[in-house]
């Protein structure tokens, strides 16, 4: 029997659905937080939904199709900066390097259909994630500053047999986890409702810069060509993808114990879990016991700069923060232990940690390479349970399930999301190369935390 394949349909470019300003044709400038990640892969989650019965009424995919691209449209007159590409200026005297959004030059945001013959169960099949859920996503294996000639969102959109998957893939300089779904609801919420033009939105999003006091507002790359800090990189190894669902009742357990064993109550839901994470994959990873192992979260800074930025401000404020010990610590305490150092590392980020770094960075600009970013022992949790995920609907009921794209993967990474079944469950997507995931499914730890669901 063959495996599913994904067969493309057709394919556009969708523009805001009324005219911009000459306001909105200005350049947008990015921040140290964004500028860093320039290598990075493009973004890229996506939502399952099951086709609508059609006891009472058949369903169109053509009409879905169609009403799906018209609401797009209206979505992006007010997230108008999707729509455009990157821009680099140059200058040899004085030195000049700037990279910002221009949305001057707007060809519009990438709208795809495509076809399967797989259907629900080959996708959300217990635990493994099938290779499929790649192709239903665009723009796989860009990074960021291709931004500059590919679009800075693309959408797909998947006709399973029994469901419709939404596939989008978001250039990771321009938008963060916060403005993705910010905008997923501002569509869904647009497409639901009895004004489809999207004359009028609940949450407006807010594209005046961030300037860090002592950065400047447009930042100069010490650069004088791409090839100087460009690098496309691919994890060279195979790897394996699961996703966990963990229960509410689980992760207040788990909260509840690494609280219990310091006698505190300031150990979050979220810290226990990826306290949890990182013990057991360092357990199956056997490292040496005197080597550092580190677990790595990805931390939203709107609300930890003084003034705070709104939630709806759009672009990538985001930092990862590292937690670290040896091995042989990690292992002989507990959980509690390892909550509490993700606690504190996370505690010790405010405003001015968040200030000194982009000051500093701004003085001496670099671009991450991901190739470093994925070190040995190492774990990058990313994305958040918060993320209200589950409300877009677009007329086809809750989600099915919820999953992410091939970009950014490498052992170790681990991305969060919010439980079907809300009331602070999880869903949890691990990946790790296949002797360590054939592990940590029968680690004791981490089986037992499941098996309170």
């Amino acid at each position: 029997m063959t495996s599913p394949k994904v067969q493309l349909i057709s394919e556009s470019l969708v523009k805001p659905l009324h005219q911009l300003s000459s306001d909105a044709k200005q350049p947008i400038h990015f921040t140290p937080f964004e500028l860093v990640f320039l290598t990075a892969n493009y973004s890229q989650k996506g939502l399952l939904f099951a086709k609508p019965s059609e006891k009472h009424q058949p369903f169109s995919i053509t009409d879905f199709l169609n009403k799906l691209c018209h609401t797009l449209s209206a979505t992006l007159t007010h997230f108008y900066p999707l729509t455009a590409r990157l821009a680099t200026q140059k200058q040899q005297n004085p030195p000049s390097y700037v990279i910002y959004i221009d949305p001057g030059n707007s060809p519009g945001v990438k709208f795809v259909y495509a076809k399967t013959d797989a259907n629900i169960s080959d996708v959300v099949s217990p635990f493994a994630i099938p290779l499929l859920v790649h192709s239903f996503f665009d723009l796989n294996n860009n990074i960021n500053h291709d931004g500059h000639t590919v679009p800075l969102f693309s959408v797909q959109v998947t006709e399973l047999t029994d469901g419709i998957f939404i596939g989008a893939s978001v250039n990771h300089i321009v938008a963060d986890g916060t403005s993705l779904w910010n905008f997923m609801l501002t569509w869904s919420e647009i497409f639901r409702s009895n004004d489809q033009n999207g004359g009028s939105i609940s949450r407006p999003p807010v594209f005046k810069r961030l300037v860090v006091e002592g950065c400047d507002p447009i930042i100069n790359l010490p650069y004088i060509h791409p090839d100087e800090f460009i690098e496309r990189f691919r994890f060279p190894h195979l790897l394996e993808e699961r996703f966990f669902d963990f229960s509410a009742t689980s992760i207040s357990k788990l909260k509840e114990k690494a609280n219990a064993e310091y006698k505190t109550r300031k150990i979050s839901s979220l810290q226990a879990v990826s306290a949890l994470l990182w013990r057991c994959i360092t357990r199956v990873r056997r490292p040496l016991h005197n080597a550092d192992t580190v677990c790595k979260l990805a931390i939203n800074n709107r609300r930890r700069l003084d003034p705070p930025l709104s939630d709806n401000y759009f672009g990538n404020p985001v930092q990862l923060v590292r937690g670290t010990a040896s091995v042989e610590e990690l292992m002989a305490h507990g959980l509690g232990w390892a909550a509490l150092i993700l606690n504190e590392v996370v505690r010790k980020h405010d405003d001015m940690a968040v200030k000194n770094w982009a000051q500093a960075w701004s003085k001496a600009p670099t671009i991450l390479k991901m190739s470093e970013l994925f070190e040995p022992n190492a774990i990058s949790i990313v994305s958040s349970p918060r993320f209200d995920m589950y409300g877009c609907e677009f007329g086809l009921g809750k989600a099915v399930a919820t999953r992410s794209g091939c970009g950014n993967k490498a052992d170790g990474k681990i991305t969060m999301f919010p439980g079907r079944n809300g009331g602070g469950s999880m869903g949890i997507e691990i990946c790790l190369l296949p002797e360590y995931m054939m592990k940590i499914e029968c680690d004791e730890e981490f089986t037992s935390a499941l098996a309170s669901n």
